[in-house]
């Protein structure tokens, strides 16, 4: 049976008004999630905002009773910026000095170990391929802090506790990192890709480097920046492993100037809480320079693995 212009016409037209209907009520759906993420987005932004507000306000104006999400009569960012970095002989700044090196060294170390240990999983077959996998996915599920008393005590026989090395060291290990690169190396890396390679005449390190490290660029940053994040929030190990207050990261330095504060408290230690709300911002401030710095890597990094 012949279909005629204007039947052929509709038949034409009735799939788009299937459409139509079937996706016009999916945008109101749309608003209970939106409303989900800015309760989401508040909750994230509010104890910053907190910081901002309070570091702002002197210790009178911390306990004086006015609200604690907006700002004083008086704003003291300048004066407390002083007492901040002058109070102890300047001892903060060496403490983020401090924070920086352990993160920096720690995250790097962490990622490169990472890299190479989760490629070989990856890409290579060797004896013992699939129990070593099963010990990396047991090491990831044992807590870090687990590990912090027999690592001091290991350290305490071989005399590294009290150095930059007792937090360094430990902060290599990320088994977490190992698997994230094994996974994301297994889709993003293809072995025909390297097969050509080796075609070619390219080596093993030569194929490394010039294939697969661009291709893993996105899961490099992202252990990258995982490492140096929990390196820089890492609290338990270094308060264990350290006693001198010069090598202690901003974590702990805080910390003892909040022990400080809340045992002296209105006789010697409430004049601290400004210099210690304040020095918590000041500490949060490089972790959001990293993120806004790295994240470019992802997006450039997410199309460079597609094939021709």
């Amino acid at each position: 049976m012949s279909v005629t212009p204007i039947e052929r016409t509709d038949a034409r037209r009735s799939p788009r008004k299937g459409l139509e209907r079937r996706t016009s009520p999916r945008k109101p759906a749309r608003v209970p999630l939106n409303i989900v993420l800015g309760l989401l987005m508040l909750y994230f932004l509010i104890p910053f905002w907190w910081l901002i507000v309070n570091s702002s306000k002197s210790s009178a104006g911390l306990f004086g009773g006015g609200s604690s999400l907006w700002f004083a009569d008086d704003i003291n960012y300048v004066q407390n910026f002083i007492d901040l970095f002058t109070y102890g002989g300047g001892i903060y700044a060496r403490w983020l000095a401090n924070s920086a090196l352990y993160a920096l060294v720690g995250g790097i170390g962490a990622t490169a170990l990472a890299v190479l240990a989760g490629y070989g999983l990856a890409k290579y077959s060797f004896a013992g391929r699939r129990f070593s996998f099963a010990i990396l996915l047991g090491a990831v599920m044992v807590p870090t802090t687990a590990l912090v008393i027999p690592t001091f005590v290991l350290f305490a026989q071989v005399g590294w506790t009290n150095t930059i090395w007792a937090v360094i060291f430990p902060t290599l290990l990320n088994p977490f990192g190992v698997y994230l690169m094994n996974v994301y190396a297994r889709d993003a890396v293809p072995d025909e890709l390297l097969d050509a390679a080796r075609v070619d005449g390219a080596g093993e390190f030569r194929s490394f480097v010039q294939v697969a490290l661009p291709l893993l660029r996105p899961a490099i940053v992202t252990v990258l920046l995982l490492s140096v994040v929990a390196s820089w929030n890492n609290y338990f190990l270094p308060l264990v492993m350290l006693s001198d207050n010069r090598l202690f990261p901003v974590t702990v330095g805080i910390g003892l100037w909040q022990s400080t504060a809340s045992t002296y408290g209105a006789a010697g230690g409430q004049s601290l809480w400004s210099i210690i709300v304040l020095g918590s911002l000041v500490s949060v401030i490089p972790l959001i320079i990293a993120f806004l710095t790295l994240q470019r890597y992802w997006r450039g990094g997410l199309a460079i693995g597609s094939l021709k």
